[in-house]
């Protein structure tokens, strides 16, 4: 029997072009841009990127700024949120 083929993901739209480096780095960061992520404030899964380092939580409505394609937390927004909540 033939083996199953890989997925391709988002980047079969692309091709052969680019070369394989260029394309499963492309992967990894639209796959990391879309998933959901975890709310410093309510603590669910419910993160999601609006735009360009602007991130919302659905549930509790917080959006803050933080990385263009992962929402990494400076240790002063992450003070802010915290004496937010007291």
């Amino acid at each position: 029997m033939a083996k199953k083929k890989k997925g391709v993901g988002s980047t079969g739209r692309l091709g052969p072009r680019y070369g394989v480096n260029v394309r499963n780095s492309l992967k990894e960061i639209e796959e990391a841009k879309k998933s959901k992520y975890e709310c410093p404030r309510c603590h669910h899964d419910q993160v999601e990127r609006e735009s360009t380092g602007i991130w919302n939580c659905s549930r509790c409505g917080l959006t803050f700024a933080g990385g263009a394609y992962k929402p990494r937390l400076g240790k002063k927004i992450q003070r802010m949120i915290e004496e937010e909540e007291e």
